[in-house]
């Protein structure tokens, strides 16, 4: 099979041997420069994602996909609660009550968002059941003024499963039209401590209490009603979808508030994603040094090769050719390191969790020392998109490269060149 003249002709350029030396290195070190470049860029993103990932599941540990609220709570939630499981894509809904509180010792004082859970719904809603690092879960006993902290909050509050607390909560008067003043009161109970929870996100340990519902409900004065419900779907990411759905059709009431877990968690994500396409565009400058040093080797190549160039335009090769040739041969130089760089990204991604601990023993530290971060390893998550866009980003960062020295070998006059030949 006969190959078009421009890629015989460029193949033989990258495989003819240079009379100087610091061409052929320069070509190389454009090759191992994509390669590093990519291979970083891809590692790098894979991380990303991980990371991403892991703070979507410690946030939604303790919190559910989705959930409808009211300022005036909810009397009939047990029906809500029945009605919305039964639409399509929720698999469990729980109510709840959230309050602010103080909690003190006598000792030590911090506040802390008190959230009375019903535990066997919760149990299914969310994880926490599972995080108890002391005492029981399943303590939370309605009337048994039991409480469950979390390992920040009792670290600031200097208590261990079995001590007492006390619950200071305000609680709103009725309004003037009810026969009340609409004014704050407080309300105080003791509570014992019976579990601490640990779910790795310092926004949950260090300011987050359970308590069972019908204390809480008794605490704000909301007998017979919740401050809202929360809600579990099969796909979190068709949480926000369904919540419009349901506002659309009429499912819920109108004094009704709706909210998600992209609502909630909004500033957490959004600076996960300008992080991630910050690291992505520092990274894409080592894939930009290295397109100027395929720059330089063609510019190099050209000046080398000025009478074959001539020569080839006296044998007929249009300057639409000549551009061909060196524009092939630099988007191979690119393509080289941009399939090695692949390889190498892609291998490193999937196994950064072997790869790691090995480098931490050998050179003997830790990335991520767990007293500073709550994350101990580097999460991975290779997205093969990722992968396809920094491959499209090399090709064209490469072929713009090439433009250059392929338009002045173009501009070659062979009458000025073989005249001294």
């Amino acid at each position: 099979m006969k190959k078009p003249l421009l890629v015989f002709i460029g193949l033989r350029y990258l495989r003819a041997r240079s009379a100087n030396q610091y061409v052929s290195f320069v070509a190389f070190a454009s090759v191992l420069g994509v390669m590093l470049g990519v291979a970083a860029l891809i590692v790098v993103l894979s991380v990303m994602n991980g990371f991403e990932n892991e703070l979507r599941d410690r946030l939604l540990s303790m919190s559910s996909h989705a959930s409808i609220s009211s300022r005036e709570g909810i009397a009939n939630n047990a029906e809500l609660a029945a009605e919305l499981t039964a639409q399509p894509g929720v698999e469990a809904v729980a109510p709840f009550i959230e309050l602010e509180a103080m909690l003190s010792t006598g000792r030590e004082l911090g506040g802390a968002i008190l959230t009375g859970i019903d535990p066997a719904a919760e149990r299914v809603l969310t994880s926490v059941s599972e995080h108890i690092i002391s005492g029981s879960y399943d303590s939370l006993q309605s009337g048994s003024a039991n409480v469950l902290l979390g390992i920040g909050l009792a670290r600031q509050l200097d208590v261990l499963t079995g001590d007492k607390i006390t619950l200071l909560v305000p609680q709103r008067r009725a309004p003037a039209e009810a026969g009340g003043n609409g004014s704050f009161s407080s309300v105080i109970r003791s509570f014992t401590v019976t579990g601490i929870f640990e779910m790795g996100l310092q926004d949950h340990d260090s300011v987050r209490a359970l308590i069972h519902l019908d204390d809480a409900a008794d605490l704000a004065g909301m007998s017979g009603r919740v401050g809202g419900l929360r809600i579990r779907v099969s796909d979190i990411f068709a949480a926000p979808s369904i919540m419009q759905s349901w506002q659309t059709d009429s499912v819920l009431a109108e004094n009704l508030k709706v909210s998600d877990w992209t609502i909630e968690n909004a500033s957490y994500f959004r600076a996960v994603r300008i992080e991630k396409i910050m690291m992505a565009l520092l990274l894409s400058l080592i894939i930009g040094v290295a397109a100027f040093n395929i720059v330089a080797s063609l510019v190099m190549v050209v000046t080398e090769k000025r009478g074959g160039i001539a020569i080839l335009r006296t044998l007929g090769c249009s300057r639409r050719t000549i551009i061909g040739i060196f524009v092939f041969q630099g988007t191979v130089i690119g393509w080289l390191g941009c399939l090695c760089g692949i390889a190498l990204g892609v291998y490193l991604s999937l196994n950064v969790a072997t790869l790691a601990p090995a480098l931490e023993s050998l050179f003997g530290f830790q990335f991520m020392p767990g007293d500073v971060y709550y994350l101990t390893s580097l999460p991975a998550d290779l997205h093969w998109t990722d992968v396809l866009g920094t491959s499209i980003t090399v090709l064209v960062i490469t072929m713009l490269a090439t433009l250059y020295p392929a338009s002045r070998a173009a501009s070659v006059e062979p009458s000025e060149v073989l005249r001294y030949e």
